[in-house]
């Protein structure tokens, strides 16, 4: 993977970020996991966005360069991870939602609680973040390079099994069809309308 593919929108990187694998390494050790789920957010043009009006201190990741990481906490609780996506100066980001474990399965357990099946270990943004170990730390980190936190390459998904659909919990533009996943995988996050969602145009 490289900087090519990401310097892409936000709509157009978040499908073809499904089955790329998200590495993270940490004084605890290493734990990888394969994107099942993700959510483009297209910056000052996307209500829903964190940069839609313009650029803080908070978002500062998220207008680039693409390659790099754009963390934030949410609702004062839980880290969620995007990767920073299109031009530099233009905000656009993809939020990683759900994945599957596929190294390190015993430290994310640890992370996220023993009684934590597999399929939900790294389900949601929050539940993502925490079993990979990654916090406000990694804001800004570069992931085509790492070290801390490398994104790869991982097996072909086929169109097919892509599904597209409304973003979770977001009270604007929450119709936009900018959520992507693989049809039928258990790691996939259940899709909540918040209950302040608004109607909204565009798509």
């Amino acid at each position: 993977m490289d900087i090519d593919f990401l310097a892409r929108p936000a709509e157009e990187v978040a499908p073809t970020l499904l089955g790329s694998v998200l590495t993270c390494r940490t004084a605890e050790g290493t734990v990888s996991v394969v994107l099942t789920e993700t959510e483009a957010y297209s910056g000052t043009a996307d209500p829903a966005s964190h940069a839609y009006r313009g650029r803080t201190p908070r978002n500062a990741a998220m207008f680039g360069p693409a390659g790099h990481l754009y963390v934030y906490r949410s609702h004062g609780l839980h880290w969620c991870a995007n990767v920073v996506t299109g031009t530099e100066g233009v905000a656009s980001a993809v939020l990683v939602r759900a994945g599957r474990v596929v190294e390190g399965e015993d430290l994310a357990r640890e992370r996220r609680g023993e009684r934590v099946d597999g399929p939900r270990l790294a389900r949601g943004p929050g539940n993502f973040c925490r079993a990979l170990g990654i916090t406000g730390e990694h804001n800004g980190a570069a992931v085509l390079s790492g070290p801390a936190v490398v994104l790869s390459e991982g097996e072909p998904v086929p169109a097919a099994l892509i599904r597209v659909g409304p973003r979770v919990g977001v009270s604007r533009a929450h119709d936009w069809q900018h959520r992507f996943s693989l049809a039928g995988d258990p790691t996939v996050s259940a899709y909540r309308l918040s209950p302040r969602a608004r109607p909204s145009a565009g798509s």
